[in-house]
């Protein structure tokens, strides 16, 4: 088992690797394989850079991220200028039905509200706003319409792992109770476990996904 000293040197290794992260401003602490990170970013992407290297370290069971974002005077927007960029944005992005979309700004946190369809909507819709400038939060709260859900998308689901050169599929289980799937088996690493949502999520009909897949090292530390 890898030790929470060992896990945190690579943390630390992994943050001095990143290009434009000032890894002197994360603090980083571990405990039991649960790497929990604080400090400060200059903008909101980088959270998600560090966030998505960290989960790819072996060892590291969960992240806990509570790194804010403070922006620099110059770049200071107003919340009206966040408010109609993020309306641009969205508008721009034809993924997203941004007419379903409704969108408040407070002190640089943006609230998302309102329904859509499809769970990628959803998920594009917070990626889309979080990389505009000012931004220091994406709280999503918009909800899915309830449809139904077809009866082979189980296998649907279990086909997209498959074809995914970074899940492997033959380890996970998938079941669905109406507009919700279960996931649970194991895999190799957090990001991988990420990844398997994210596949599931973007099945007809599937408004939930309940991810219990656990996180199974084979590496052996002495």
């Amino acid at each position: 088992m890898k030790t929470d000293i060992a896990i945190k040197e690579d943390v630390l290794e992994e943050l001095n690797w990143l290009p434009n992260i000032d890894e002197t401003q994360i603090g980083v602490i571990v405990k039991d394989g649960v790497v929990t990170l604080t400090g400060t970013v200059s903008d909101y992407p980088k959270k998600g850079i560090i966030d998505r290297a960290i989960k790819r370290i072996n060892g590291v069971k969960a992240v806990a991220e509570e790194i804010k974002v403070k922006y620099g005077d110059r770049d200071k927007y107003s919340d009206e200028g966040i408010a109609k960029a993020a309306v641009n944005a969205l508008e721009w992005n034809a993924s997203v039905p941004s007419e379903h979309i409704i969108i408040n700004v407070e002190n640089g946190t943006v609230h998302l509200t309102g329904e859509l369809e499809w769970a990628f909507q959803k998920e594009f819709a917070k990626r889309t706003i979080e990389h505009l400038l000012g931004v220091k939060e994406v709280i999503n709260n918009i909800q899915l319409k309830p449809k139904a859900t077809p009866a082979n998308v189980e296998v649907t689901i279990k086909k997209a792992f498959e074809r995914s050169a970074i899940i492997d599929a033959k380890n996970i289980n998938v079941t669905i109770n109406g507009n919700t799937a279960t996931l649970t088996g194991t895999v190799h690493s957090i990001q991988e476990k990420d990844n398997a949502l994210r596949a599931a999520y973007l099945a007809d009909g599937i408004t939930d996904v309940k991810n219990k897949i656990e996180v199974a090292y084979d590496a052996i530390y002495l």
